[in-house]
């Protein structure tokens, strides 16, 4: 009797831990969907890469984190390239303090990273949405931001996955970064950030921010990211400050 007692008790337990994770509340969900095509090279992968790991440690970053009502949110950093190669590189992890951020950086510097072909921003975008639906936490703002060198060439339309997601409440941010080269012998695509802002980004104080380069890579993150975060106003598209 003692022993089926304990356990009933035990299982209580779990369920008030179980029920208090599902309601913790945190400003902003954000899922980061990260563009590991190989029209990406190696130096600009490592670029990019770094990019993320400095502006989520950066103070204004941080600032604009600890500003929030809840002074926390939850970020879920993920990397996508074809139709079928979508991963989740970190899951959601709170970020409320220096200490937070500066951890979430050091395993996202310690992952391995695996390119592949093809440019699916539409399954990019389905795979980001579902990071949503079991998620921990409560939060007013949802947003996705997905990064990237290319426009679609493989899978659902990006349009179409977008606006179901937007229907859904989900903000769709981007971040298209402008690279003046050829691409496995096509000629430079010198209008990116208009398919980005026409077909990826949408939704209630949607924006992109363009950058010209790998090399500006880390400041536009940085620049996104506390836009985002702050749910400040501004221009639908612009470069970073």
């Amino acid at each position: 009797m003692r022993r089926r007692s304990a356990l009933v008790g035990s299982m209580a337990a779990l369920a008030t831990v179980t029920s208090a994770r599902a309601q913790t509340t945190v400003d902003l969900q954000l899922v980061l969907a990260v563009d590991v095509s190989r029209s990406i090279d190696e130096v600009e992968a490592e670029l990019q890469r770094r990019g993320y790991i400095e502006a989520l440690t950066n103070d204004r970053v941080v600032d604009a984190i600890l500003s929030g009502e809840n002074r926390r949110i939850a970020i879920c950093y993920t990397e996508w390239a074809g139709a079928h190669f979508q991963t989740v590189v970190i899951d959601w992890t709170v970020i409320d303090s220096p200490g937070a951020a500066r951890r979430f950086a050091d395993k996202l510097a310690e992952a391995p990273r695996i390119s592949q072909s093809w440019t699916a921003i539409g399954a990019a975008l389905a795979h980001a949405g579902q990071r949503f639906e079991n998620a921990p936490f409560i939060a007013k703002r949802r947003v996705i931001d997905v990064s990237g060198d290319g426009r679609t060439n493989d899978g659902p339309p990006a349009e179409i996955v977008r606006d179901k997601l937007v229907s859904q409440g989900i903000v769709v941010n981007g971040l298209p970064v402008m690279m003046n080269r050829s691409n496995f012998g096509r000629p430079p695509d010198l209008t990116l950030d208009k398919y980005y802002e026409e077909s990826v980004i949408g939704g209630p104080g949607s924006f992109l921010i363009v950058a010209d380069n790998f090399d500006h890579f880390g400041r536009a993150v940085r620049t996104k990211l506390v836009r985002e975060i702050s749910a400040t106003d501004g221009p639908r598209v612009s470069s970073p400050a």
